[in-house]
């Protein structure tokens, strides 16, 4: 408001933002829709949002600089479009669509879902860290226009608009693109009970809200981005700081351009499905005008943000943690040994593979994936439920995939374009980076499956061997890397790829599984928890170096290998071995190779490869 049209105020506003959330822990005191109920939020107050990119819509125009006129007065006055949906103007005024004044400017929408799969413990620890005062309560200087309502109550209120329109549509248009100029209210009253009496007789079904897994709760948001938009892409795991528009007019006005028979079909290209999916009711799907959006690196709230900046509180954080890395491996690989039956060889491979992550990539090849296939797992106690569930508490995102014949043939794992709607319909392999993935074997039966089966068999194939999912667009399949840490449990040796299979040698097999398990997680104090949960994320996070004298040493070394055994120890196993002593070293908080590492990954491979060996001849088939 203190600034004329083109200045640079645009910029001033951002950078005001950014110097006030670096204060004292400020980000923390902005509420967060991740943990507050959209309806306990104050409209067009500051918010925050830890979301997935899930689909991107088209660009859409809108008024940036507008003028109302009074006809009375002729007095004129200009207004700013950037951050809301709704232009305002007084109730004598109305906006002048011919002022030479008027700026027409254009900004990007991401449909928005919060992290799929994300763990509980993210959730109460992001909402434990805000300040009581940040915790929203109803606010007391606001009295929220309506109260929370049920999903029917919503609906109803779309099929209603005139419920809505006294308490709204005087004072306010729209600001979009598609909105010209401000409509009376009586006009309103009369498309909005045209529109109501349209769509009475057959309702709109229930609102789809595109979550990639199911069951997932949590609100959805069309986050609207004025700058860099090209910097962010799908499945990007950004924190956005923006202004929250809830305006139940927006729902009213995109009814009635859906269902007003009045509309010429010319003005509009946008079929009733599509407008349905891009402009939902802003109580179920509220809109995020971004004045400040960072990709996050991680999600782990027990971690610095962003570990890349020379900042002395992320570097004394760091050196903190690296200097007691000793001891907390320990009793991680102590935990994870009494998690996997007392078998500390299989502990210490889950402990490289969850600190895995794909650090390069040279043409096709994913560098840095460590997928491990868990072979002898139990299958009649449920055990992949229950080690699952400790894998949860110690990763910020995982899903559970539970492999049978009936969800590979009926569930939809690959996102496919859909053009009516023009929005891109999600699937389960829809995941952000460094989720972990369990894919549970041991309940597969016998059957038959059919073209979504292999489909969706074929998906999760590639999605171990080269850490991409084809997206389907109908008439083309769009590549779309990912980093996804896969953990498959089977009996015997995966139908899946994997790059290491490890069989389980269970020392003690508990009479009661499910309350031997639950013991483990009670036994653990909540901060040694906290401490395993950094030292995963933690160290996925680290640069690795080999120089150049263990270089020529390694590969002194795996020509001995090759001389003694050439027909066993292939170029395949030294890229094996090579991964293990990455992680291995990693594991032990050090960033380069050592002697003493590479050596200890070769003894790990060589105890590993004698298990399979031990475990094929115990069987006579091959594992």
């Amino acid at each position: 408001a203190q600034n004329v049209p083109n200045s640079d105020w645009e910029k001033k506003v951002t950078e005001y933002f950014k110097e006030k959330l670096k204060e004292n822990n400020a980000t923390n005191w902005v509420p967060s829709l991740n943990d507050v109920p959209v309806h306990y939020l104050k409209p067009n107050s500051l918010v925050k949002f830890r979301c997935m990119v899930q689909d991107m819509f088209d660009p859409e125009f809108y008024m940036g600089v507008y003028e109302t006129v009074d006809p009375n007065t002729n007095a004129r006055v200009l207004h700013f479009g950037k951050y809301r949906d709704v232009a305002e103007c007084g109730p004598q005024q109305e906006i002048d669509l011919n002022s030479s004044q008027t700026v027409t400017s254009e900004r990007q929408t991401f449909y928005c879902v919060p992290v799929p799969g994300e763990s509980a413990w993210v959730k109460e620890i992001s909402f434990l860290t805000e300040p009581v005062q940040a915790r929203v309560s109803p606010s007391t200087s606001y009295t929220p226009s309506r109260h929370k309502r049920s999903y029917e109550e919503d609906e109803d209120m779309d099929l209603h608009p005139s419920k809505q329109k006294e308490q709204h549509m005087g004072k306010s248009c729209c600001c979009g693109s598609d909105i010209h100029g401000c409509v009376e209210p009586k006009r309103l009253e009369t498309e909005a009970s045209a529109g109501h009496h349209v769509i009475s007789p057959n309702c709109s079904p229930p609102l789809d809200l595109n979550f990639p897994l199911p069951g997932e709760k949590g609100p959805a948001c069309l986050v609207k981005v004025y700058e860099n938009w090209e910097s962010f892409k799908v499945n990007d795991v950004l924190e956005v700081f923006g202004v929250l528009s809830v305006d139940p007019v927006l729902s009213i006005v995109n009814s009635e351009e859906r269902d007003s028979s009045t509309l010429d079909p010319m003005e509009c290209m946008d079929t009733a499905e599509e407008q349905r999916v891009h402009s939902p009711p802003a109580s179920l799907v509220p809109r995020i005008h971004v004045i400040l959006a960072q990709k996050l690196q991680h999600i782990n709230p027990l971690l610095p943000a962003c570990l890349n900046e020379e900042e002395s509180k992320t570097c004394e954080f760091v050196s903190n943690f690296m200097s007691e890395l000793s001891p907390v491996r320990a009793e991680l690989l102590g935990f994870l040994t009494h998690a996997l039956l007392g078998d500390s060889l299989a502990a210490e491979y889950l402990i490289l593979h969850l600190i895995s992550t794909v650090y390069a990539r040279r043409d096709v090849l994913p560098l840095g994936k460590f997928a491990i296939n868990l072979s002898g797992c139990p299958r009649n106690s449920a055990y992949t439920e229950h080690l699952y569930r400790l894998i949860q508490q110690l990763v910020p995102a995982s899903y559970h995939l539970r492999m049978s014949i009936e969800s590979m043939n009926h569930s939809r794992f690959i996102p496919h374009k859909d053009y009516t709607a023009n929005r891109l319909v999600s699937g389960l392999l829809q995941l952000a980076s460094n989720t972990s993935l369990v894919i549970d074997e041991t309940q597969l039966e016998q059957g038959q499956l059919d073209t979504a089966g292999v489909h969706n068999v074929t998906a999760l194939g590639n999605l171990i061997t080269w850490q991409k999912v084809d997206y389907d667009f109908n008439y083309h399949r769009m590549e779309f890397p990912c980093n996804i840490n896969v953990l498959i449990t089977s009996e015997g040796r995966s139908l899946l790829p994997s790059d290491c299979q490890v069989h389980l040698q269970p020392q003690i097999i508990p009479p009661n599984m499910e309350e031997y398990m639950s013991s483990l997680l009670t036994a653990v104090l909540p901060s040694v928890l906290n401490k395993f949960r950094i030292y995963l994320s933690l160290l996925r996070l680290l640069d690795y170096s080999i120089s150049d004298e263990v270089t020529k040493a390694v590969e002194e070394d795996f020509v001995e290998m090759r001389k003694n055994n050439p027909e066993s120890v292939t170029a395949d196993d030294l890229h094996k071995m090579l991964l293990v002593a990455r992680f291995l070293s990693l594991s032990a908080g050090q960033t380069t190779l050592s002697r003493e590492r590479w050596l200890r990954a070769k003894q790990l491979e060589a105890l590993r490869k004698a298990r399979l060996q031990q475990q094929q001849s115990v069987n006579g088939n091959e594992l």
